[in-house]
């Protein structure tokens, strides 16, 4: 037998209202055969699917997210549809920085008159997450609750919010002092902003309810003590955490309002 050839997963589709959901009601009609584990949430456009959503469902156990939409030009809302890829560029990266697959999420697009294309992309995508298997394999799934939990909240953040937004206009248009930025330049500063950020908030998780040292929080985290300690310096400033008590002249961190 197979290694996952009893499991059926669960997936969350969010399909845009005047396109891929379109497509979606002409398969029905014309009677095209697909899965039925996918469940359909209808969005004015994919635009609207903010990144965070995604974590979201993957949080509450859904094995695979699809993000349906116009085809490029055909956006009943003109760039929606672009604005939909650079975010889920964001969102396949920080996935797979926290070792999630980021074949769990798929962006593609489908118009009104597609309807066989449609059932073909959902029988595909529900193979691809039946072969990978349940969320998380092996691993205690709290543990990768945790890891997709600092990447929603790092997600969700305004400074990467507002590169996201600026990535199409940075990369054709140059920076604020008329620099050419290429497509390779920026992904490597949103690479570099995502694990930041992913991991302020693995920290902050980690000292919420549990005084900790920067010590014992990079052995949990299996990173540098001394990038730890940085990060924590940082929040205190900040006001997101402070020293709970000295021990052994190591301070001890918590997060502040637990």
């Amino acid at each position: 037998m197979a290694p996952h050839e009893l499991f059926e997963p669960r997936i969350l589709g969010f399909l845009c209202n005047w396109c891929s959901y379109a497509g979606a009601d002409l398969a029905g009609v014309s009677r095209f055969q697909y899965p039925t584990n996918v469940r359909i949430i209808r969005v004015m456009c994919s635009g609207r699917v903010d990144p965070t959503m995604v974590l979201e469902a993957l949080m509450n156990r859904m094995d695979g997210v699809a993000v349906l939409g116009c085809h490029f030009g055909d956006c009943h809302y003109i760039t929606g549809n672009y604005y939909t890829e650079r975010r889920m560029k964001a969102v396949r990266a920080i996935l797979e920085y926290i070792e999630v697959e980021p074949d769990r999420l798929l962006v593609d697009w489908v118009s009104a008159a597609e309807g066989e294309r449609f059932a073909t992309i959902v029988r595909d995508f529900t193979e691809k997450i039946r072969s990978l298997g349940p969320l998380g394999g092996e691993a205690p799934f709290r543990e990768v609750r945790d890891r997709l939990l600092a990447a929603r909240e790092a997600l969700g953040q305004q400074r990467l919010r507002w590169l996201v937004g600026k990535e199409k206009e940075m990369v054709e248009e140059g920076n604020v002092f008329e620099e050419d930025v290429s497509q390779e330049e920026f992904d490597r500063v949103m690479v570099d902003s995502l694990r930041k950020e992913y991991l302020k908030n693995r920290i902050l998780l980690t000292v919420s309810g549990e005084a900790l040292s920067a010590r014992e929080v990079a052995h949990r985290l299996k990173v540098s003590p001394r990038e730890v300690l940085s990060h924590l310096i940082a929040l205190e400033r900040n006001g997101l955490v402070s020293v709970a008590e000295v021990s052994e002249t190591s301070p001890k961190y918590r997060r502040l309002g637990e």
